[in-house]
């Protein structure tokens, strides 16, 4: 998510319409890593094939919101998001 700051603000202001074609891959692969983080909180993923072996384990619920609301949710949800906008922004731009 951090490289997105400086790869947008660089694209954005002045806007240049090929800025997706650098934030969208970096959007896909960030959404791709809290999936796999949001299965592995589920439970779907088994904790053997977590990459977390010291400190804190990477299935355990660090933060909940209103009962549902995860870290690894909320990540997936801001990429989701990040990539609406992209997608939009290339479809406004391409007109």
């Amino acid at each position: 998510m951090f490289p997105l700051v400086f790869v947008l603000a660089g694209g954005l202001f002045p806007f240049e319409a090929k800025v997706v074609r650098y934030a969208l891959p970096l959007a896909v692969a960030g959404l791709f890593i809290a999936s796999f983080h949001l299965l592995l909180v589920a439970g779907v993923i088994p904790e053997g094939m977590t990459p977390c072996t010291q400190g804190v384990p990477c299935s355990k619920v660090q933060v909940q919101w209103f009962g549902f609301l995860t870290i690894p949710l909320l990540s997936m949800l801001a990429f989701l998001a990040v990539i609406g906008l992209l997608v939009c922004a290339h479809f406004k731009a391409s007109k």
